[in-house]
């Protein structure tokens, strides 16, 4: 048989000459016989016997495209691993599926409309189009044909696949071997649901492993066995008429990126589109109008009271900022109706998700690649994320205070929390990327991370001003910029505002190593370096009267040590924060014309007082945990062991034993990789070689070495003496990091071969002298050092901090 290749629409379609591919496909009514019918998007028949689905597709056309449509997958049911992220109602990516029969069988393929030449002429179009790969995922026979040309198609084998990428994120997660059985997933006819404008559909998936993992093992009744249900929906693809709003990197918003092969010369062939929901004014010629359809957002009914009430509350706080923009009644949100399925995408959903420990929230969206209309809004809000506010609160001000009302009981506090994440979490499932640098103005965003702001009022625990009330100036802004007027003034609305306001987004944010002095995650206030000096305040103050009033009538005593954490680690994020300050430059997302295109270097007394800051940190008077709570810490407790609780402790000195050393090295390390993160140390030395009057790695290396062999005595002598061991340890490994300035390298060499012959010369008496006499002969000893630095736990892990309450997203 003699074959032919030639370019299709968007895929190679194979023709025969000689005798058909495939005989004709039975009549409809032989196939579909006793098979129950759905009417709605596409005619589905249901065959329970058998455990198949059937849909009726459109007739082919001339390139034999038999329906086009958004393809979107979902989680329905969820592994509850927060480390390994498969939650209920976690989307997969949006795809434009487009069905084609190729002789007797149908496949289905993700077209790519990332690649285009929009508004050419259809040969240039088509060079755009075939010039990259698509991705057929599926194909299968085409079982029956109906008298208006439809084509009957079995999709479970399109349903049954690892779309998602189940297997992958079990791998990434430490779960190795984990594989999909095709003996053990299949579709689920009796879950088929038909709409006019989407179908939806879910099969069981089973992934299979020998080598299951601490996770796994953790939570499935059998660990190689891990059974989870996918939805798969089609949906109507969105009407004409839509107006993509061009990206601006000032505005705040996300955005998508297509290559556009038609643009003029003297346009960029990357453009980018924002992604934001269809808002029409019935009116378009007023300045406030009613919407043809309004964006509203369910919760889910799964949340318990309070929680439901004040998840509605928090998300309704965008619909002040609509209003403004122009939009009458043009944002709500409702419970989700009794029976509504919270996955269907006729619905925007804030779904509560629960898991074995906790982890983050985050705000999805369904959206058409093509165009970047949003279709649906999928929120996941972690539930044991308010459960860990509220051991931080009752920490701070004792669990007694939980029930009481006023402004110090943790369940209200906790619930003002709630409000800000719900709006949060909205807020990116509207369109909204995170602003990082509002918590430094006045809270202008909820699209920040808040930390909750602690106060001391006569020496008291104040949590009246924790969290803020409501959505800020950048996020008026923001909603007027993405679902305001036209195109026109959509520049000049993202220059008026960064005039007076600063945006910060994820990557220049969120490293510990990033520059800009303005912008970090869980920090406060105008001045991250005053904030420091504050938090450290009222950190000592906590850790001061922290003991049993932390704890619940009942509750166990082993709780004290996972309590205790966050408050000894209170000041873990504003430290991050003013870190930035040193080596900082302050730059913005700027186009030509704005003021502030010219980044500008931290002045030198700035940063030197953020040094100043950091350094105070390493005090081991500051490290010490309080010799009166230590007996409270070394609780035990009989019965099997709760993973949260493992994960979040410190590393104690045998069992339950509470090691406050341990705790210090932990609390120096998180200093001092604040303060060697290689990117810093880049520009410190960038900065110092373009004005020597700017600090140095130099002059950062003798304060820190200086800071770190500070006299002290009694029982602060052995912290003492565990913050210089990690002084050490830290400065050597930066030298032996390939991401590290050469010159950084040279001028921390040579301080710690200084500090050896030092250490050599003046070792002190006692166990001073052992201690200095021991880190003098590391230093002089390179294979020794290498060999102490390479060891897989040469310095004890943080417990984790984030989710702190709360992201990332």
């Amino acid at each position: 048989m003699k074959r032919v290749w030639l370019a299709g629409a968007t895929a190679l379609t194979l023709l025969a000459a000689g005798p058909a591919l495939a005989a004709k496909a039975p009549p409809a009514p032989e196939v579909t016989a006793g098979l129950a019918r759905q009417d709605g998007l596409v005619p589905v028949y249901v065959d329970a016997t058998k455990g198949r689905v059937l849909v009726a597709l459109p007739a082919p056309d001339a390139q034999g495209v038999a329906g086009r449509y958004l393809y979107v997958s979902a989680l329905k049911t969820g592994l509850g691993s927060a480390p390994i992220g498969l939650d209920r109602a976690r989307l997969g990516d949006t795809q434009v599926l487009a069905f084609r029969r190729i002789g007797g069988r149908i496949v289905a393929e993700f077209e790519n409309p990332r690649f285009r030449a929009s508004g050419a002429p259809a040969a240039e179009q088509a060079a755009a189009r075939e010039a990259f790969a698509t991705s057929v995922v599926w194909s299968g026979k085409i079982e029956g044909t109906t008298s208006d040309g439809r084509l009957l198609v079995d999709l479970t084998g399109l349903l049954t696949r690892d779309v998602i990428g189940i297997a992958d994120a079990l791998k990434q997660g430490g779960e190795a071997g984990f594989k999909l059985s095709t003996d053990l997933s299949m579709a689920d006819p009796s879950a088929v649901k038909v709409f006019p404008e989407n179908v939806e559909f879910e099969a069981l998936q089973t992934f299979v492993s020998d080598t299951p993992g601490p996770e796994v093992r953790n939570i499935a009744p059998d660990p190689r066995l891990v059974t989870l249900t996918v939805r798969h929906s089609l949906v109507k693809l969105p009407e004409s008429g839509y107006q993509p709003r061009a990206f601006d990197p000032r505005s705040g918003a996300f955005d998508g990126i297509v290559l556009d092969y038609a643009a003029p010369l003297d346009q960029d062939i990357v453009q980018r589109f924002a992604r934001r929901f269809r808002l029409e004014k019935t009116d378009p010629s007023a300045a406030v109008s009613p919407v043809k359809k309004p964006i509203v957002f369910y919760v889910d009914r799964a949340a318990p009271e309070p929680v439901r009430t004040a998840l509605v509350e928090g998300a309704r706080w965008w619909a002040d900022a609509f209003e403004a923009a122009g939009f009458k009644d043009a944002y709500r949100v409702e419970v989700l109706p009794e029976g509504a399925d919270p996955l269907d995408v006729r619905y925007n959903v804030i779904n509560w998700v629960n898991r074995a420990t906790r982890g983050w929230s985050y705000g999805q969206a369904v959206t058409d690649p093509r165009t970047g209309e949003i279709v649906k809004g999928s929120v996941l809000l972690g539930s044991l994320r308010v459960r860990q506010d509220m051991l931080i609160f009752e920490g701070l001000v004792g669990a007694d205070a939980s029930g009481k009302g006023g402004p110090n009981d943790p369940v209200q506090v906790a619930l003002a929390r709630l409000r800000q994440l719900s709006a949060h979490e909205v807020g990116h499932s509207l369109g909204f990327a995170h602003n990082f640098a509002a918590s430094s103005q006045d809270r202008a965003s909820v699209m920040d991370y808040p930390a909750p702001r602690v106060k001391l009022t006569g020496g008291q625990i104040d949590l009246s001003d924790a969290y803020g009330v409501g959505i800020g100036a950048w996020d008026r802004f923001t909603v007027d910029w993405l679902y305001g007027d036209g195109d026109g003034d959509a520049s000049a609305k993202a220059k008026t505002a960064l005039e007076t306001q600063r945006y910060i987004a994820d990557q220049d944010a969120r490293p510990i190593g990033s520059g800009q002095p303005n912008a970090a995650i869980w920090d406060d206030g105008a001045d991250p370096v005053a904030e420091l000096a504050r938090v450290m305040t009222v950190r000592r103050a906590a850790v001061d009267r922290f003991g049993p009033q932390a704890l619940r009538p009942g509750e166990a005593a082993e709780a004290l040590r996972r309590k205790y954490v966050p408050i000894y680690l209170l000041h873990r994020y504003q430290l991050e924060a003013a870190a930035k300050v040193l080596g900082g430059v302050d730059f913005s997302y700027a186009v030509r014309g704005d003021a502030n295109m010219k980044a500008a270097v931290v002045p030198a007394d700035r940063q030197r007082a953020a040094l100043a800051g950091l350094l105070a940190a390493l005090s081991p008077a500051e490290l010490d945990t309080p010799e009166a709570l230590i007996p409270y810490l070394s609780s035990g407790q009989s019965g099997e062991t709760d993973r949260q609780h493992q994960i979040e402790v410190f590393d104690g000195a045998g069992g339950p034993v509470f090691d406050a050393l341990n705790a210090a090295d932990v609390g120096a390390g998180m200093v001092l990789d604040a303060i060697l993160a290689p990117p810093r140390l880049a520009r410190l030395v960038e900065q110092h070689r373009r004005d020597p009057a700017q600090p140095g790695v130099g002059e950062v290396s003798d304060r820190l070495i200086a800071q770190a062999f500070a006299p002290a005595s009694g029982k602060l002598a052995e912290v003492a003496r565990r913050v210089q061991t990690r002084t050490v340890l830290e400065l050597a490994a930066t030298t032996r990091r390939p991401d590290v300035s050469p010159a950084a390298k040279a001028e921390i060499s040579q301080r710690l071969a200084d500090l050896a012959t030092k250490l050599k010369s003046q070792p002190g008496a006692g166990s001073d002298r052992a201690h200095r006499l021991t880190l003098a002969a590391l230093l002089e000893d390179k294979e020794e050092l290498v060999r102490v630095l390479g060891q897989p736990k040469r310095r004890p892990e943080a417990p984790p901090g984030m989710p702190i309450g709360s992201d990332e997203d």
